[in-house]
């Protein structure tokens, strides 16, 4: 006989379990969108060595590590590996992984350890929403969710534009770390084309590439939805985003977002696709409509704010939005459905969803067309359109994005099978380049993922997202209509940032990665689990692995970042304290704390070691002197491209008197800044130096040893200066890189001390300025002259300028020539 009671018991208690089990889902979803949210306004752009860029990459670590450790909690009963789902799953975790490999290969430690924690953050978030987005009230609420985040970033951009900074300041300046002053950090970008729309994301084009795929989210949310006011509420936001888009000035955007929108049109039917079109052209024409007084409003109130001129912004903008909330609601109350119905059977032939996207690219060829050849780009202000037409294959950003990808493909020649690590390009390019450009990103994504882990690691990925779409692409077509759109939304967001990235570097933003990898944990979600026999582990196994394997890893990545955290605090108490204070315990204290954690840490290790040379500059005492080469030569074995150590390093030596040190140290590392003018000046000035100073000591052979290098670093300035004039006529050349004055006459000399008069000669000539009263200029032309003399010749024209200078110079002229070297 069965046992009542023992039967309510076991009801109950899976009734708890079951109420247990939904708490804590509701629980992961809820801290996934606060942390979304959070994370939006965050300064999240992984470019450097910086304070500021540290904490929230390690918060972000923290927080993401304890979602997971809830998501664990929720879905241990059902881990698996049994279907495809399960073993993706798996295979994440090898992209962090093949950063940590990349680590043999570092070119900085401290951006390679960053990296790995940044894949560890994306790798969790897949895996989370890949079985969170199995469920269909979650998946709903995680898009809405990501939808609203998406449409408050918009509203926080044109608060910015229509000159309320400290407003918008206020409302995210309790969380955010972006807000400096008050306002929000470059939220307006200013460069050479003007103000530019950027939001959070402190970068034009990377907030362009965010507003395109919430804009293609945006009308698939309308047409899919039945709901009046959530209808209206995504077609009043068509003309902010589209508006935002505009402002952001991004050619980039501008350029890809034809291809992004056929890619999306092919998985439609007739009729959506029709739709598609109707709503970006009604709300494109809504938004050039207002685009010239909204635009103007911006940028007289970036010069001084004005209550009237914000809300006649404000008002365009609004009035705008609403009507083409009305135009698009009711066409999609009434003749939506018609139009439907009308194109079912159509819709159903094959090759029926390919006629409106070729259409449509014959369409953007004729608008581009009329924009960049005609006077129809008129009608939009003079900043767009001057951006317009300025679109070509020899305007300044596709040859320097081009030349970005030769120097990339560099990098990649000499680390090719594992890469050289997180961060790689960022203190690798000035060693590669083309140019001397200045460029942390390499503006394209999968070059930039090339760089960083090798052929090894690109393979893993590009398979690993090749995999997901295809899967998902595959489901997709096979699946009725109603059900196969759940998922679409991810992705439209994955894909049309992973498009945009092809010629940007949007994925070096935490965030956007994170939107990317939940796009893909999404599209996983919607792949139909299918048993893989071969891989088929039992469920008691699966869990034990799965748990024993992620408990591992969540431990030490919630000790990892704790103790960044604490780290990067003590750097910043350093910080604080030496602004008021001269102690050098003082400042030193929290210095040490930063690097017993992380040792070559190199924001401290700069600050200690810039403490000892003071220290040691101001007491003569040894230990200093000892204690500052040896935390900079620690600090180069894990960083041996970062040039501030390097240049401690020589200043040490210099102020020991080791010049001989230093000198080796310049030539050691002048092939790794190839066209830094500055470093190639002091080595060829410390050439000549040092040589002159083994000449007065009867050595010979060290002068030509010194003299030879000194040279050699002239050739290299001479051969650069000539190779940039062949870069083509639209490429911008970058940082100053040209022969100095003091380049000339160090070079000039050592040429005459080589028994070289010709070629001394013809270095000082070329050095010859019309402008004798400087010093070295006046130099030039002395040691100039002297040469000639001493072959017999003269220039009259300068001698007589120099002399009517300085009468006392044809002294120093024949000093010079009677010298004997």
């Amino acid at each position: 006989m069965s046992n009542p009671v023992y039967g309510k018991q076991m009801k109950s208690s899976s009734k708890a379990t079951a109420n247990r089990a939904s708490t804590l889902l509701w629980s992961l979803s809820i801290g996934l969108i606060l942390f979304l949210l959070w994370s939006a306004f965050q300064v999240a752009l992984f470019n450097g060595q910086l304070l500021q860029f540290e904490a929230p990459i390690y918060w972000a670590v923290a927080i993401t590590t304890l979602l997971f450790i809830l998501w664990v909690a929720t879905y241990f009963k059902e881990m698996k590996l049994d279907t495809q789902q399960d073993w993706l799953k798996v295979a994440v975790i090898l992209l962090p992984l093949t950063y940590v490999l990349s680590l043999i290969n570092a070119a900085s430690e401290y951006l390679a350890t960053n990296m790995i924690l940044i894949q560890c953050i994306y790798a969790m978030i897949f895996v989370m929403t890949m079985y969170l987005l199995q469920n269909n009230k979650i998946n709903h609420i995680i898009q809405s969710s990501l939808i609203g985040i998406a449409y408050v970033i918009v509203g926080f951009g044109l608060l910015n534009w229509l000159g309320a900074f400290s407003f918008a300041g206020k409302l995210v300046g309790w969380f955010s770390a972006g807000v400096i002053n008050g306002a929000y950090n470059q939220a307006i970008w200013n460069d050479a084309n003007g103000p530019r729309l950027a939001s959070v994301f402190q970068y034009p084009n990377t907030y362009a590439a965010f507003l395109m795929a919430f804009l293609f989210i945006g009308i698939f949310s309308l047409i899919r939805t039945k709901k009046l006011f959530i209808q209206m509420f995504h077609g009043f936001m068509l003309v902010p985003i589209i508006l935002s888009l505009l402002l952001t000035l991004s050619r980039t955007g501008l350029v890809m977002m034809p291809i992004v929108f056929v890619i999306i049109l092919l998985l439609l039917k007739p009729a959506k696709q029709i739709l598609w079109f109707i709503y970006l052209v009604i709300s494109g024409i809504g938004t050039v409509a207002i685009l010239n007084p909204v635009n103007t409003a911006g940028l007289e109130l970036k010069q001084q704010f004005s209550g009237g001129v914000a809300a006649k912004g404000w008002t365009f903008l609004v009035a705008a939005s609403i009507i083409v909330a009305i135009i698009i609601w009711a066409i999609q109350r009434w003749i939506a459905p018609k139009l439907e119905t009308k194109l079912q059977a159509w819709g159903k032939r094959k090759g029926s969803s390919l006629w409106i996207p070729l259409g449509s690219i014959l369409l953007a060829i004729i608008v581009a067309v009329l924009l960049l050849g005609t006077g129809v780009r008129n009608i939009l202000p003079d900043s767009i359109s001057t951006r317009l037409e300025n679109i070509n294959f020899q305007q300044h950003s596709v040859l320097e994005r081009i030349t970005f990808y030769k120097d990339a493909a560099k990098v990649i020649a000499d680390y090719p099978l594992i890469g050289a690590g997180g961060g790689a390009w960022t203190v690798l390019y000035e060693k590669y380049q083309n140019n001397p450009y200045v460029s942390a990103q390499a503006h394209n994504f999968f070059m930039q993922y090339l760089v960083e882990v090798g052929i090894i690691g690109f393979i893993i990925f590009m398979a690993f997202i090749l995999y997901i779409f295809y899967q998902f692409i595959r489901n997709y077509l096979r699946r009725d209509e109603i059900e196969r759109e759940s998922h679409l939304v991810y992705f439209i967001l994955s894909m049309t940032i992973l498009v945009l990235s092809l010629l940007d570097f949007n994925m070096s933003y935490v965030f956007i990665g994170t939107l990317v990898f939940i796009g893909f944990g999404g599209m996983a979600a919607a792949i139909e689990p299918k048993t893989v026999q071969r891989l088929k582990v039992s469920p008691s196994v699966a869990r034990g692995l799965y748990v024993a394997i992620s408990g591992v890893l969540t431990i030490v990545l919630l000790i990892v970042s704790v103790r960044f955290l604490q780290a990067n605090h003590y750097a910043y108490e350093a910080k604080e304290v030496a602004q008021t204070s001269k102690s050098f315990e003082e400042v030193k204290v929290p210095l040490d704390k930063d690097l017993s954690i992380r040792s070559t840490h190199s924001d401290s290790l700069l600050t200690l070691s810039a403490l000892y040379q003071q220290g040691f500059q101001q007491t003569q005492n040894e230990q200093f002197y000892t204690a500052g080469v040896d935390l900079l030569q620690k600090g180069l074995k894990a960083e041996p491209f970062n040039k501030s150590m390097i240049k401690q390093l020589i200043q040490l030596y210099e102020l020991k008197g080791e010049n001989d040190k230093a000198f080796t140290l310049q030539q050691e590392y002048a092939s790794n800044y190839i066209w830094d003018m500055e470093w190639y000046e002091t080595l060829i000035s410390r050439s000549f130096d040092l040589g002159y100073q083994a000449l007065g000591q009867g050595d010979s052979s060290t002068k030509e040893t010194y003299f030879t290098t000194g040279l050699n670093a002239y050739q290299h300035m001479v051969d650069g200066v000539e190779h940039l004039k062949t870069l083509p006529e639209g490429q911008l050349q970058g940082k100053a890189f040209k022969l100095t004055p003091t380049m000339i006459l160090n070079a000039g000399k050592m040429k005459y001390m080589l028994n070289d008069s010709a070629g001394a000669t013809t270095i000082l000539k070329g050095g010859i300025a019309e402008d004798l009263t400087d010093a070295t200029n006046r130099e030039i032309a002395r040691w100039y002259l002297a040469v000639l003399t001493k072959d017999g010749q003269q220039d009259q024209a300068i001698y007589d300028k120099l002399i009517a200078l300085a009468p006392n110079e044809a002294d120093e002229i024949k000093q010079i020539a009677e010298l004997n070297f």
